[in-house]
């Protein structure tokens, strides 16, 4: 059984019935070749099965590491770039207090974050602070070699064989790479530490449901097994749902490439809870990354509401009209609160006297709902009733099983991201790295012109 519904009501009068009905059947094709790994990419389709296929040692496993990090430590530094950390913190901030960082840790270890950036402030007060902690980090890399995460690793194993010494550094620091080569993995074998694998068959972007997102998941006291539960139920619907008109993934990828042939090139993912900012991060990798190659795809944008409609609102009811946005609607909030009756009512708020914060906030979704849609935006839903561990996994594989649907739409490798690497080479050239001459020379003159 799954949660997630899905409603085109603010978006099915801007589509024609004959185009939605091509591609529909586009969606099916495209869904056919995902699952019969016929198409680009088809040696990175791993993550298609891996809910229903990981096996009970793994998660045990993770669990037991988890217990470990737990018993002796007070933080875990999470140290990865991009699908390395995005999937797991996408989580992690989803389902845990927002003010978790500022009470006595009851279950879990406090997550922090290092290696997806190269702010040296950021890092240094992270030393900083640090220096009188008890901690173990987890540092995520396929090769161990991509910059932002291998310096701030070599910065962290320094301190951390300052305090505890080179035997008690083993204990603290946790890799999860390669199964067999790279960098990370050979620094994990001298050092003897704890080693989980990246599948070979399994792209970062699509790796929440491997070790990646699982032991940091597990480490901040959250149940990776409800969060499985909820992928393989989703993983179970979509594969089995031949009728792309039912599958949930295909019509929303129908209606995605349907906006986009008619100009509308950005998709805004909207939500009216706070807590799932770093999902749309995590969304905003998934389809960017995956779709925007050979000049095409659609962009990528988040918003929150009803924050972002005092910043961002005027320009969604009346700028330029190419974009459509997809609404993540959480339908019963964990927690309400009554509105009271004053007997002044000098705020003006005593018509909402008996009501929920939720019943207000509903009624904020709908009423931007149908300003957008009579300003000429398409709005798709996609409804949970709450937010749990088990409806986040059923949402995140949602996620990734449309991006490749879509993908395929549009005629690209949704699973590879050949452009990620121009500035890296670029910047490998202007800092001198070995092997980079003639393209730091060749940048340079360019410079001077």
């Amino acid at each position: 059984m799954t949660h997630l519904s899905f409603s085109d009501r603010f978006a099915k009068k801007f589509v024609a019935d004959s185009i939605l009905d091509q591609q529909l059947v586009a969606s099916g094709k495209a869904k056919e070749t995902l699952l019969s790994k016929s198409g680009k990419g088809n040696e990175y389709l791993g993550w298609v099965h891996l809910p229903s296929s990981i096996a009970s040692s793994e998660l045990t496993r993770i669990r037991d590491a988890a217990e470990a990090i737990q018993s002796h430590s007070q933080y875990l530094v999470v140290v990865g770039i991009g699908g390395s950390y995005l999937g797991a913190r996408a989580v992690i901030e989803a389902i845990s207090s927002p003010f978790q960082n500022l009470e006595p840790s009851k279950k879990g270890v406090r997550i922090l974050y290092a290696g997806h950036h190269l702010d040296s402030d950021y890092h240094a007060k992270l030393l900083a602070f640090l220096e009188t902690k008890d901690f173990s980090v987890n540092v995520i890399s396929k090769s161990g070699t991509t910059t932002e995460p291998a310096i701030a690793f070599r910065l962290l194993l320094s301190l951390l064989e300052r305090k505890y010494g080179k035997e008690g550094v083993k204990n603290r620091v946790f890799s999860t790479t390669d199964a067999s080569k790279g960098a990370l993995k050979k620094l994990s074998d001298e050092y003897g530490f704890p080693t989980f694998v990246i599948p070979d068959d399994v792209g970062g972007r699509y790796s929440v449901f491997t070790p990646v997102g699982l032991l940091p998941i597990s480490a901040a006291g959250l149940s990776v097994n409800k969060l499985i539960d909820g992928a393989k139920a989703m993983e179970s619907l979509l594969c089995a749902e031949s009728s792309p008109e039912k599958n949930l993934a295909c019509l929303y990828a129908s209606y995605r490439n349907a906006f986009y042939s008619a100009g509308k090139k950005t998709e805004v993912t909207v939500s009216y809870t706070p807590v799932l900012g770093y999902f749309i991060e995590w969304w905003k990798q998934l389809f960017g990354e995956s779709e925007g190659k050979e000049q095409k795809g659609i962009f990528p944008a988040g918003v929150v509401f009803t924050t972002d409609l005092h910043s961002m609102g005027q320009y969604l009811q009346e700028g330029e009209r190419n974009l459509f946005e997809t609404v993540i609607h959480i339908e019963t909030p964990r927690n309400d609160l009554y509105l009271t009756e004053k007997p002044e009512d000098n705020d003006g708020l005593n018509y909402l006297s008996g009501k929920k914060l939720s019943e207000v906030s509903e009624k904020a979704i709908l009423g931007t709902l149908i300003a957008h849609s009579d300003g000429n935006v398409p709005c798709l839903e996609i409804k949970l009733p709450e937010l749990t561990e088990e409806t986040l996994g059923e949402l995140m594989y949602f996620h990734q099983f449309s991006c490749g649907v879509s993908g395929y739409m549009l005629g690209v490798n949704p699973f590879d991201q050949p452009g990620v690497e121009d500035y890296k080479n670029n910047m490998f050239a202007l800092l001198g790295k070995k092997g980079y001459e003639s393209r730091q020379k060749e940048i340079l003159e360019r410079l001077k012109s």
